[in-house]
C-alpha cells in the first residue's frame, strides 16, 4: 500500500464517530463478523442513486481499509440510474494520495491504484445489478437515503444495510467544494476503519 495512504489511515481517529453513527454501522459490523467467522466470501455492494459520489467512495475505502487490516473483502458499487463517476469524486481521491488513470469513454472508467502489488479498483457509474457486480451472496449497503427509499428490494442481497451519507453534490461549484468532498471521503474512511478495525478486537 502506498505510504501516503497507509499513513492517512493510521492517522484517522475513529473516536470522533457519534453514537448515532455507530448504531447505523452496527449491522455492517455484525454482518462482516458473521461472514468472517464462517470463513465465507465477503461481498459488499454500495448503492446510491447515481453511483457517482458516495457509493464510489465507499467502494474504494471499504476495499482499501479491509486490505489495511489484512481482510479479504470484495467491494462493488452501483446505482438505480447510470450517470458517470463524478470528476470531483476522482479529484478528491487524487488529493488523498491515490494514483488515478482515466481510461476514457462517454461514461469514463477510472483505475484507482493504491498499492504497487494490488490490482487497481475500477470505478465507473453502473446499475447495482451490473454484470460486474455479484448476483447473490452480498450485502446491499444503501449509501444514500433516496436510493434506500426508492429501491425497496435488491434481488440477490442476503442482507440490506442502511448507511446514508450526506451528498457532497450540494457544494458543487462553490468555494467549499474540494473541502466538502474530502471531508465526506475521510468520513467514509473513518467509519470503515471503525468497522473493520473492530472486527479484530
Amino acid at each position: 500500500m502506498f505510504s501516503s495512504i497507509s499513513s492517512l489511515i493510521t492517522r484517522i481517529d475513529n473516536s470522533t464517530i457519534s453514537d448515532q453513527r455507530k448504531e447505523l454501522l452496527k449491522p455492517l459490523k455484525e454482518y462482516l463478523s458473521s461472514k468472517i467467522k464462517q470463513k465465507s466470501v465477503v461481498n459488499l455492494n454500495f448503492i446510491c442513486t447515481h453511483n457517482s459520489r458516495r457509493s464510489q467512495l465507499s467502494e474504494v475505502w471499504a476495499k482499501i481499509i479491509g486490505d489495511f487490516y489484512g481482510l479479504n473483502i470484495n467491494t462493488f458499487s452501483g446505482g438505480i440510474e447510470i450517470t458517470s463517476c463524478n470528476e470531483r469524486t476522482i479529484n478528491s481521491l487524487s488529493r488523498l494520495g491515490f494514483k488515478i488513470k482515466n481510461l476514457g469513454g462517454e461514461n469514463p472508467h477510472y483505475e484507482i491504484k493504491y498499492a504497487d502489488n494490488k490490482k487497481p479498483i475500477t470505478l465507473f457509474s453502473k446499475l447495482y445489478d451490473d454484470p460486474a457486480n455479484p448476483k447473490t451472496g452480498f450485502a446491499a449497503v444503501m449509501s444514500c437515503s433516496h436510493a434506500d427509499e426508492n429501491c425497496p428490494f435488491i434481488p440477490g442481497a442476503e442482507k440490506r444495510i442502511s448507511l446514508p451519507y450526506e451528498d457532497p453534490k450540494a457544494y458543487d461549484n462553490t468555494a467549499d467544494e474540494a473541502k466538502i468532498y474530502d471531508e465526506r471521503s475521510i468520513q467514509i474512511a473513518t467509519e470503515m476503519k471503525y468497522v473493520f478495525g473492530g472486527l479484530l478486537d
